[in-house]
């Protein structure tokens, strides 16, 4: 995947000290990975890079909403999002990212591509099951939602049969507990 200039920083010629990035994502970010998740995202991502004479320090913390389907209804909602991660880069012989936390480049790479971990940032704040608000707390008109309640067995049928349909050989055993 070719990286986007825009999330790409070269450090080389940055000063020994922190310098903060902030990034605007919107949905053309997230047609570059191929991710259809989102209707729409309205996303601010801020990254602290703090440049020490061996290593790089970065801390991302994202922000914002992206719209999605709920799971329930299919009806789109606005998802607020946050989340946060750190990064320690160190320089070595060859690239390896195994360790979530630490980065090493090879010696002499002059710039860090930040797309990829801002893309994780965004994809892993959203909850793993969406459900709309207005489902939550009942707001919501959607034919969907009557739908599924016009199928689903009443609580109020369901606990009137049950005592109704309870065994008299049960009541008598209840009496065995009682009587001393």
């Amino acid at each position: 995947m070719k990286p986007l200039k825009e999330f790409t920083i070269p450090f080389v010629g940055l000063k020994i000290g922190k310098h903060q990035f902030n990034f605007d994502i919107k949905e053309t970010f997230f047609e570059h990975f191929e991710y259809e998740d989102f209707n729409s995202v309205n996303v601010k991502a801020d990254v602290i890079l703090e440049k020490k004479s061996t290593l790089l320090e970065l801390n991302f913390k994202i922000s914002g909403s992206v719209n999605v389907n709920c799971d329930l209804t299919n009806e789109p909602y606005d998802q607020i999002i946050e989340n946060d991660f750190n990064l320690v880069v160190n320089f070595g012989e060859e690239y390896n990212d195994e360790n979530i936390d630490i980065l090493i480049l090879p010696h002499g790479t002059y710039e860090i591509s930040l797309q990829q971990y801002i893309y994780e940032l965004i994809v892993l704040a959203v909850p793993i099951k969406r459900v709309h608000p207005g489902v939550e707390d009942g707001t919501l008109d959607s034919d969907i939602l009557e739908k599924l309640e016009e199928l689903s067995p009443g609580l109020k049928e369901k606990n009137e049969q049950n005592e109704d349909d309870i065994d008299p050989r049960w009541n008598t055993l209840k009496k065995l507990l009682t009587d001393k």
